[in-house]
């Protein structure tokens, strides 16, 4: 079971709307047990109290953290692929949201608590995130990304909001830790012609930490290139490339072991080299297949080459 989700959608009052999702399944959740995805209300159009229209709107809730590109495509129906980049980063957290579009231009930005705690926040220190797009056609589209996470409880909120390399963020120092952040910057650009569509982006990341004990900053980077086609006959083929570069070592799960490469050993470097393919019936359902090659090493030299990926799927909406 890779997702089932639940969405809602409802107006409230004149521009406001309600949006909510359940999910009863997610790969990232290893039991079965129902969880809140995102839970917002949307004040569409604000700024046409000042006469501009859609160049202010309001989210306040639960929401998608706006940096990037690849958490608006990860959702089964949206992913030509099955697996994601080697970074996947996405996080669903509590706060406020501003986006908007002047022109060809297009923003987000949003102010959110920044721990892994989904109730409430033990830092005051928060999260900040915004990207700015440019699409000056119908052919292309650049982003810039920036956030940091803030400080954020290594006790109490125990990881970031933020997902990152199949986990989170999370403190890597001794336990007399109190704190730990990570800062984050993402290029992207995608380019599209009448029957496919390829997708590059890339960035950096430096996380740190106030361990009395030793310097734990953090140098980690990372990109992924897309390419998908359409076929003849509703086909379609698609391939995507990734890595994730730590010289001082991070924990990188990737498709490892979560016990082993979240709580124990570093990655210094892993890849992921995916291809597959599928057949679309409508914009509703549609089936795929995917081999996914990943290969890298640990800090101290050892070896990940035993962690590829098959899979198939059927993935529907209504």
């Amino acid at each position: 079971m890779d997702e089932a989700r639940v969405f809602l959608e409802a107006p409230v009052w004149d521009d406001v709307y309600f949006y909510g999702d359940i999910d009863l399944a997610t790969r990232e959740n290893p039991g079965l047990n129902t969880q809140l995805g995102e839970l917002y209300l949307d004040f569409e159009d604000a700024s046409k109290i000042f006469g501009k229209s859609d160049w202010v709107n309001v989210r306040v809730g639960r929401m998608q953290i706006p940096f990037g590109e690849e958490y608006l495509t990860r959702y089964t129906m949206e992913n030509a692929l099955i697996s994601h980049s080697l970074s996947d980063i996405w996080g669903i957290d509590p706060g406020v949201e501003l986006y908007g579009k002047l022109g060809k231009f297009s923003y987000a930005v949003a102010v959110q608590n920044g721990g892994g705690n989904s109730v409430q926040d033990f830092e005051g220190d928060k999260s900040v995130a915004g990207k700015i797009c440019y699409d000056p056609n119908a052919h292309w589209h650049f982003s810039v990304s920036a956030m940091r996470t803030g400080d954020v409880n290594a006790q109490d909120d125990f990881t970031s909001a933020l997902w990152f390399g199949n986990g989170f963020f999370h403190s890597i120092g001794s336990p007399a830790t109190t704190k730990f952040h990570a800062d984050l910057v993402e290029v992207g650009a995608t380019a599209r012609w009448k029957n496919g569509r390829v997708t590059a982006f890339g960035g950096y990341a430096r996380y740190g930490d106030n361990d009395p004990m030793a310097d734990n900053t953090r140098n980690i980077y990372f990109y992924s290139v897309e390419l998908e086609q359409d076929l003849p006959r509703k086909f379609y083929v698609a391939a995507r490339f990734s890595q994730v570069f730590a010289p001082g070592g991070y924990p990188i799960v990737g498709f490892g072991n979560f016990n082993n490469y979240y709580f124990g050993d570093a990655t210094r470097n892993l890849w992921r080299a995916s291809i597959g393919g599928g057949y679309r019936f409508s914009n509703r359902l549609a089936v795929k297949a995917e081999y996914a090659f990943e290969r890298g090493s640990e800090e101290d030299g050892s070896l990940r080459d035993r962690e590829d990926f098959i899979g198939t799927e059927a993935v529907f909406r209504f």
